[in-house]
């Protein structure tokens, strides 16, 4: 009988010592899983760290003129940098200054930035753009652009794309042809389409020229006057409503500074003025086939980022353009002057105002 008892107990013991050996097993395996979890944590984060952006940078943007669609590729720019992990205030210092349409202090403006060796210079609009070219050719500092119509006009690019130098960025292309199959939809009677331009902007120039190329194929004859200032817009307006069954804007950054005066003109003889982008229709422009000036922005935002952290070399980069237009309408711009706009017209809009918000 005690051998019995003896035997049971030694198997209790041993149960219990491998039980506590089990255990002891499971606790050491516990704390190396903890480990391994910690080691990939630490590992992620490093890695984290090493796709941030590392340093600070000081970049100085240059727009030529006030107005929507040059704020909002502005803030486009500046969104796209941020998704890129530069982001103002933290690790991106902005210097921003607006030549209120005025080409000499486009020089400048660049010649300071220039003078502050900041890491990268955005041209918005297309004297900004060349401005800050001329004032960097001398430098390794490197030049972004938005918001330029024609960079192999504006001697910013090759007919390739390629650039002419330490420089790139993205283009507003007009769509002229879906521009003119609009107005032709809204106005099947009509013959003249009128255009104000300034001289001295590349971009416009170039666009008015590819108006005239397509102006036939549609029925439509180019009545063009150039100006020298936002000063010259209110007597051309004037003149042009006369000559004309309608107006189309270009993205002519002087004339668009003052597009309430040319609206006023031509509002007063029931001349339909069509935008070349959302803010103008916005702002009192019946409709436009247009671009969306942030998105834009955003794209060469990203295009810049590349180019701070060393991924590419804006002499290496082609220009880029937004190649889609959008139908925008705005009803009481339409209402306002007694134009009447089909409800299918209206249903085919990608966006329709109600209201006209003037700047």
């Amino acid at each position: 009988m005690k051998k019995k008892v003896i035997a049971l107990l030694l198997t209790m013991v041993a149960a219990a010592g491998l039980m506590a050996c089990s255990s002891t097993i499971e606790e050491t395996a516990n704390q190396q899983k903890l480990s391994e979890s910690s080691e990939e944590e630490t590992a992620g984060s490093e890695e984290e760290i090493e796709a941030g952006v590392e340093g600070s940078y000081t970049i100085g943007i240059s727009q030529f003129a006030e107005h929507g669609s040059l704020d909002n590729c502005k803030e486009g720019f500046l969104a796209g940098l941020a998704e890129e992990g530069f982001v103002e205030g933290e690790n991106l210092t902005v210097l921003f200054d607006n030549a209120q349409a005025d080409t000499g202090t486009t020089s400048t403006i660049a010649d300071n930035y220039v003078s502050k060796n900041v890491d990268l210079i955005c041209g918005i609009a297309t004297p900004s753009a060349m401005s800050a070219y001329n004032s960097t050719l001398n430098t390794e500092i490197p030049v972004i652009y938005t918001a330029v119509s024609d960079p192999v006009a504006a001697g910013l690019a090759e007919e390739d794309g390629t650039p002419v130098g330490n420089i790139t960025g993205t283009s507003d292309y007009l769509a002229v042809t879906e521009q003119l199959q609009m107005i032709r939809d809204i106005l099947p009677e009509a013959k003249n389409i009128g255009i104000i331009y300034t001289t001295s902007e590349t971009n416009s120039e170039s666009t008015i020229a590819e108006y005239k190329k397509h102006a036939g194929e549609y029925g439509f004859e180019i009545v063009d006057t150039g100006i020298n200032t936002i000063a010259d817009v209110e007597l051309a307006a004037a003149n042009l409503v006369e000559k004309v069954d309608c107006i189309t804007n270009l993205t002519d950054n002087t004339v668009v500074s003052a597009l309430q005066t040319e609206l006023a003109a031509a509002n007063a003889k029931n001349i339909p003025v069509f935008g070349s982008e959302i803010e103008q229709v916005k702002s009192g422009c019946v409709a436009s086939m247009g671009l969306e000036y942030y998105e834009l922005g955003k794209q060469t935002g990203h295009m810049a980022a590349k180019i701070l952290k060393g991924e590419e070399k804006a002499s290496d980069m082609h220009y880029e353009t937004i190649t889609e237009s959008s139908l925008y309408v705005n009803t009481e711009a339409a209402d306002k002057i007694g134009l009447a706009l089909s409800e299918d017209f209206i249903k085919g809009a990608y966006q329709v105002f109600d209201t006209i918000v003037a700047e």
